[in-house]
């Protein structure tokens, strides 16, 4: 080790050990970095030396901490084709209007076909089951049905989601790690036309999107926005 070396701060080093070790594709998106206690004993440092490093790379978005589970590489903003994963209500409120939201669902249900090929689990894998309508200005802008890991978002069913949604709180729950989606233009059936209080038949874009989470599916959810209310928009 060099003089300079040594002047260089140990929350620093811890830093810049976590900060090279992203860059050079060791933790991913989503990957869980070593705990405080593991990264004390490897650096020979404190734990509240470690938790300053930590604490900062989590204030600079580099990180994600997640309360009783772990320390995450933080997501980016993700894009496939033109549509960013961000929140109905986000969307909404940087168009400077008021967001509000209905819960219709929210239950457990068991897996089985398709979601069982979706998840990539066993039949009778517990999920967790919303369908929401969303409102911008008091008019209804997108139903949401999402069906949820019951193992990456254990705190799924007792969340107010009439005060946040569920995008909002699977990003903290289970740190984005990669997405899909599926977009079609399909003519609103008579359960989707009563919830958009559209009339049955009018076009609508539907957004089918998957997620993942810790090498996992996270979720599952399909959007429907009706298409004299909604545009897709975006930059590439």
């Amino acid at each position: 080790m060099t003089s300079g070396s040594k002047k260089i701060p140990q929350y620093q080093r811890i830093k810049n050990y976590l900060l090279e070790g992203i860059a050079e594709g060791r933790w991913a998106e989503g990957d869980a970095v070593p705990s405080e206690q593991a990264l004390a004993q490897q650096f020979a440092v404190s734990r509240m030396t470690v938790n300053r490093a930590v604490r900062e790379l989590a204030d600079e978005r580099v990180l994600t901490r997640v309360q009783g589970s772990g320390t995450y590489v933080a997501p980016q903003k993700y894009q496939a084709t033109l549509i960013e994963i961000k929140s109905i209500a986000d969307e909404v409120r940087d168009r400077g209007h008021s967001h509000s939201s209905q819960v219709l669902t929210l239950d457990a249900i068991e897996a089985a076909e398709p979601l069982v090929h979706r998840f990539q689990v066993k039949p009778g894998h517990l999920l967790y089951h919303s369908l929401i309508v969303h409102f911008d200005n008091g008019v209804p802008i997108q139903t949401e049905e999402r069906w949820a890991n019951a193992e990456l978002a254990p705190d799924y069913l007792i969340q107010d989601f009439s005060r946040i949604t569920p995008n909002e709180y699977l990003m903290k729950a289970a740190p984005l790690q990669k997405a899909e989606y599926r977009v079609e233009a399909i003519s609103a059936p008579a359960a989707i036309a009563k919830m958009l209080h559209i009339p049955k038949g009018e076009p609508c874009l539907v957004i089918n999107r998957r997620t993942w989470s810790q090498e996992r599916v996270a979720s599952v959810a399909t959007m429907w926005y009706p298409g004299s209310r909604y545009q897709l928009e975006g930059a590439i």
